[in-house]
């Protein structure tokens, strides 16, 4: 079968490489589709350390073709896969933290992923996909879990003013879940006027560039008080600084973009004074695939706005480029392995 494997950094070549066998409790499912992310790009140019050779791709849905130990699915059933490996043994696994697990993994980087033709699953992290759901899009809820899972985290309940600083696809996936949870107003922030319009589309009720007195707006839509949580998802140390302003005094901040600066300098008067609840999520849980798969198989969730690009399998390479490109018409970059 054919694969795109990454040799050595920004070293990516199609070979031809073994197809996977059937395990006990094992799934082998032909991939069809697959999604492109920013952990590849890092993964890609060296930045996230990977066992070489390495297939990446975490985001990937496919046809089963062979099952052993999978209830309710059978043999050319579409599904999601779930690209988080745990052990179900350890303290954290016992409290129902799967996703910490310390001996977890995760397929495309600490094992081989989806930019392949075949993958070999645990049966128990295949969700099934209805028809309404387009394979174009469908790998987009492996990111929607992610979000889906942050907000668990951190309580929204109707009614709650959910700011959202970063207009990505995170973002405005952010957005859709917060509008879906009964939040109002839910604030969309960003500099791209294109990102701004889809925001709205998607459903935010306002949307402002930082340029816009963004402190002032925020008041005067929760009545003077701030947001009761700001959702920071950019991964920068200034804007996490804004998020600190804009929640009000006894609200929430969603860390939800990846630091990587090693040096920070925040308010941290302001984060004691305002008695604010800092919360961090990582990775996703089973749990949250069912609840994202209904959420967009009914409508509560559009993926498509932001599916910008679909390319061949065998285009990895240019896929993986365009994402490191500054392009705010650039949204989630889909491949096509069929």
């Amino acid at each position: 079968m054919k694969a795109m494997v990454l040799q050595t950094p920004e070293k990516l070549v199609q070979e031809d490489i073994e197809e996977p066998s059937l395990e006990a409790g094992s799934t082998i499912v032909k991939i069809t589709h697959s999604g492109v992310c920013g952990t590849d790009l890092k993964i890609y140019q060296g930045g996230i350390p990977v066992d070489y050779p390495r297939i990446m791709g975490h985001e990937m849905i496919g046809d089963i073709a062979e099952v052993d130990g999978a209830q309710g699915v059978e043999v050319g059933s579409r599904v999601i896969i779930d690209p988080v490996i745990y052990c179900g043994q350890c303290y954290q696994c016992r409290r129902g933290q799967t996703q910490l697990c310390p001996t977890g993994a995760i397929f495309g980087r600490d094992r081989d992923g989806g930019f392949t033709e075949y993958m070999q699953v645990p049966s128990d992290a295949i969700f099934s996909l209805p028809d309404n759901i387009s394979g174009s899009t469908a790998p987009l809820i492996q990111v929607m879990t992610t979000c889906l899972h942050a907000q668990r985290l951190s309580d929204i309940f109707p009614g709650d003013s959910v700011v959202v600083l970063g207009l990505g696809v995170g973002g405005l996936l952010h957005v859709q879940l917060a509008k879906a949870r009964g939040a109002y107003p839910v604030i969309g922030i960003t500099r791209s006027p294109e990102r701004r319009a889809m925001a709205e589309q998607l459903g935010a009720d306002f949307t402002f560039a930082p340029d816009d007195d963004v402190n002032k707006q925020v008041l005067e839509l929760t009545n003077g008080v701030g947001a009761d949580l700001v959702i920071e998802s950019v991964g920068a140390v200034a804007v996490l600084e804004e998020a600190i302003k804009l929640a009000r005094i006894g609200g929430k901040l969603l860390l939800f973009g990846i630091y990587t600066s090693t040096e920070l300098q925040l308010s941290l008067y302001q984060l004691y004074f305002k008695e604010l609840a800092v919360i961090n999520a990582r990775a996703a849980k089973r749990e949250d695939y069912p609840a994202c798969i209904e959420l967009v198989s009914r409508g509560d969730v559009q993926l498509e706005p932001m599916v910008s690009h679909v390319l061949p399998f065998n285009e990895l390479e240019r896929a993986i480029t365009m994402l490191g490109e500054r392009d705010n018409k650039r949204m989630k970059v889909i491949l096509d392995h069929t």
